[in-house]
């Protein structure tokens, strides 16, 4: 059965009898686009990233140099293409997930070309290789998208993959898939707590602490969102992109008090000053874990393309450490391989 929240359909058809709800405009939209609702406006954009880099006291870790050091598993194409009975997730870098249980397969974010950038020569190039093509992909049946920014929505990626999936989306993002190689049947857009079901599969766009643009001049004019799926029996949380506040999440965890699986940001945080209200650090993401009240975390957005300060391998050191200080239990909050498939247990 496919059901969809009113405010959904309201996006999604434009119905007259919706029109009380545009009028009582939720507290995260404002007159041109969206907001965020307990930080200010993050106003810190490329151009202040290159200031900060270059033109400042900070010191930016080479990550191309370390970049050697990087896991990669061997992708075993064939449980990719006939996975068992339990849930499979597979990390295929940065913030591009292969979800798979029931006979469904979920991509998220995917970004599997080179460059995180909207021209070819230029900006965030992929730093370690592809773990697996498209070609060798199982059948996409669902694809979310947790925001515009080129290392979340891809254009080659997205056309790549065409119109065999289902794209979730934020609002107004179903808007730059008019532009490409997708029939707008394919996607659907949604606001905060929206939610739809399709057959076994459930999905609830969540808010996040973020914002958006994919050029100077667009910024907060398309939604953000992390997103909560089930399939069956198994619950996930995908973080996408976000900083931290101790509301949001926590209103995710109390909604679904039995989530199996989170995965979260860990990477992207330094410098502080500049990143702290838009990217968690691993600090941050522990804070995420707990709030959502995940049964086990995947660490995710980071050891692929160069976007901050850090030191490559500073999010997974500081998440292994989380077991070692007793902050976690073994196995609770884990980094993987880029290209390693894992078991859930729902």
């Amino acid at each position: 059965m496919h059901r969809v929240s009113k405010g959904l359909l309201c996006c999604l058809v434009g119905l007259t009898g919706c029109a009380s709800v545009a009028e009582e405009r939720p507290a995260h939209h404002t007159e041109n686009g969206f907001r965020n609702l307990y930080i200010e406006q993050i106003d810190k954009g490329p151009i202040g990233f290159v200031k900060a880099k270059y033109f400042s006291d900070e010191v930016f870790a080479d990550h191309e140099s370390e970049a050697s050091r990087m896991q990669v598993a061997d992708v075993d194409y064939q449980t990719l293409l006939m996975p068992p009975e339990k849930p499979q997730v597979t990390w295929l870098g940065h913030s591009t997930f292969l979800i798979q249980y029931k006979g469904v397969n979920i991509l998220t974010d995917p970004m599997l070309t080179n460059r995180a950038s909207p021209i070819s020569f230029a900006g965030p190039k992929r730093l370690v290789p592809k773990p697996i093509g498209f070609e060798h992909l199982p059948k996409i049946d669902f694809v979310v998208i947790s925001h515009n920014h080129y290392d979340h929505l891809d254009k080659d990626s997205i056309n790549t993959l065409g119109n065999e999936p289902r794209y979730l989306v934020p609002l107004k993002v179903d808007e730059w898939f008019a532009d490409q190689d997708v029939e707008l049947a394919q996607v659907q857009a949604f606001d905060w707590w929206d939610r739809i079901e399709v057959g076994d599969v459930e999905f609830v766009a969540t808010p996040s602490q973020h914002w958006s643009a994919r050029g100077l001049f667009d910024r907060y004019e398309t939604l953000w969102a992390a997103w909560y799926i089930r399939i069956a029996d198994f619950e996930l949380w995908f973080g996408g992109d976000t900083g931290y506040n101790d509301i949001q999440f926590k209103e995710v965890g109390e909604r679904w008090p039995t989530i199996d699986l989170g995965l979260i940001p860990i990477g992207a945080y330094a410098p502080r000053w500049f990143m702290k209200m838009q990217h968690v650090d691993p600090d941050d993401a522990l804070l995420v874990h707990k709030d959502i009240g995940a049964k086990k975390s995947i660490g995710m957005h980071w050891g692929t393309f160069e976007l901050s300060a850090e030191p490559m391998f500073e999010p997974e050191q500081r998440v292994r450490a989380f077991e070692k200080e007793g902050l976690t239990k073994p196995g609770e909050f884990v980094t993987l391989a880029i290209g390693e498939t894992v078991l859930i247990e729902p």
